[in-house]
C-alpha cells in the first residue's frame, strides 16, 4: 500500500480533540479498585524449558474480576541485585506462547514477564488464560473489538486493560524485581495496552508501544477496512441505530485519553504506510502523550513498523535509562 493517510509534516501536529467522558477518571479508578479488592496473589512456578542462561517461571496472578492470567517471567540466570524489568503486551489474537519466544530482554540482562491475553492465543501464537464472558455482554462480530461493547462496565477491553496493570503489580512483587524500574511495551494490541497501563500507572517509568492500536478509534474505523477495526465497521452494519452509543463506550479505552495521562519516558514506532494502526492514530495518541517522548518513523514500512531495527532501537532506548 502507498501513503494513504495525511503527509508526514501534518502527523508530525497532529494533536485532534479527545472525546474524553467527564467520568473517565473516576471509571478507571473505580475498575481498578473493584480488583484489587481481590488479592493480587502472584505465583511464580519453576518452568524447564532446557535454557541454560536464564530461569523461567510459569506465572499465575489476579487480574479483573479476581480471575486467573497466566504469563511468563523470564530472568538472566547470573544477577548480581534486584534487576529493572519489561512488562510485555501481546498484539491482537495471540497468546504467551512459550518462554522460547521471549529470550530478548532477559539476553539484555532485565527481568521480563510476559502477560497472556484473556479470551486470545488460538491465531498465530497459543494462549492459556480464559475471559468469563460478563454478565448482559451484547451480541458482538466475531472477535474481540465488539465485545460488551455497549457499556464500557462490559467492554472487553476493561478487562485486559485492568489485567496489564495486574501484571505491573504482579512484576513489583517478585523479590527479583525492582518495583521502582519497570518498563511496559508492546506492538499493536500490546502497544495499545502498553499506552492504557502507562496512562493508569504511575509506576511505569518506561513505555515503548510500537504500531499501537486501540487508538483514536473513530478516525481508524472510518479510514480503514482490515481487520481488526472493521470489526467496528460490520458490527455497526447490523446494528446501525448503536453507532454513537458504541463509540460513547469506546471512549473510555482509546489511548490519546490514556496518553494525555501517562508520565513514563516513550518510545513509539509507527509505519507510514500501516493500514492496520492508520498512522495518523498512532501520532494521535503520540502528541498527546504527557511524559518525555520520541517516536521512530519507517516511511515504506506497514504494520511491521520498525521490525528488528526497532528491536535494536528499544535496547538502546532502554539502556539508556537502566
Amino acid at each position: 500500500m502507498a501513503f494513504f493517510d495525511l503527509p508526514l509534516d501534518q502527523l508530525k501536529t497532529y494533536r485532534p480533540d479527545r472525546n474524553e467522558p467527564t467520568d473517565f477518571d473516576a471509571f478507571w479508578r473505580r475498575t481498578l479498585d473493584e480488583a484489587r479488592a481481590h488479592p493480587l496473589a502472584p505465583r511464580f512456578e519453576p518452568a524447564d524449558f532446557g535454557l541454560r542462561n536464564v530461569e523461567t517461571f510459569d506465572v499465575t496472578f489476579n487480574g479483573y474480576g479476581g480471575q486467573p492470567i497466566k504469563g511468563w517471567l523470564i530472568l538472566p540466570r547470573h544477577r548480581a541485585g534486584k534487576l529493572p524489568c519489561v512488562v510485555e503486551f501481546i498484539g491482537y489474537g495471540g497468546g504467551r506462547s512459550y518462554p522460547t519466544s521471549w529470550l530478548l530482554w532477559s539476553a539484555a540482562g532485565y527481568a521480563h514477564l510476559v502477560m497472556d491475553t484473556r479470551g486470545q492465543g488460538s491465531t498465530w501464537s497459543h494462549g492459556d488464560t480464559p475471559d468469563p464472558e460478563p454478565e448482559g455482554s451484547n451480541p458482538h462480530h466475531p472477535g474481540f473489538m465488539t465485545r460488551g461493547v455497549l457499556k464500557p462496565e462490559t467492554y472487553y477491553y476493561r478487562r485486559v486493560f485492568t489485567d496489564g496493570c495486574r501484571a505491573v503489580e504482579a512484576a513489583q512483587a517478585h523479590d527479583a524485581i525492582d518495583p521502582d524500574r519497570i518498563a511496559a511495551t508492546g506492538g499493536s494490541q500490546g502497544g495499545g495496552i502498553t499506552i492504557a497501563v502507562a496512562g493508569l500507572m504511575p509506576a511505569v517509568q518506561v513505555a515503548m508501544p510500537d504500531v499501537p492500536f486501540l487508538c483514536h478509534f473513530r478516525r481508524a474505523a472510518t479510514l480503514i477496512d482490515s481487520s481488526p477495526y472493521i470489526e467496528l465497521q460490520r458490527f455497526l452494519v447490523a446494528q446501525r441505530d448503536k453507532v454513537e452509543q458504541v463509540f460513547a463506550t469506546l471512549s473510555y479505552f482509546d489511548g490519546m485519553n490514556f496518553a494525555a495521562r501517562a508520565r513514563a519516558k516513550a518510545l513509539f514506532s509507527v509505519g507510514l504506510m500501516d493500514d492496520i494502526c492508520p498512522p495518523s492514530t498512532v501520532f494521535a495518541a503520540y502528541n498527546h502523550w504527557a511524559g518525555e517522548k520520541e517516536i521512530r518513523i519507517y516511511e515504506f514500512n506497514r504494520h511491521e513498523g520498525g521490525g528488528e531495527y526497532q528491536t535494536v532501537e528499544k535496547v538502546k532506548f532502554l539502556r539508556a535509562i537502566w
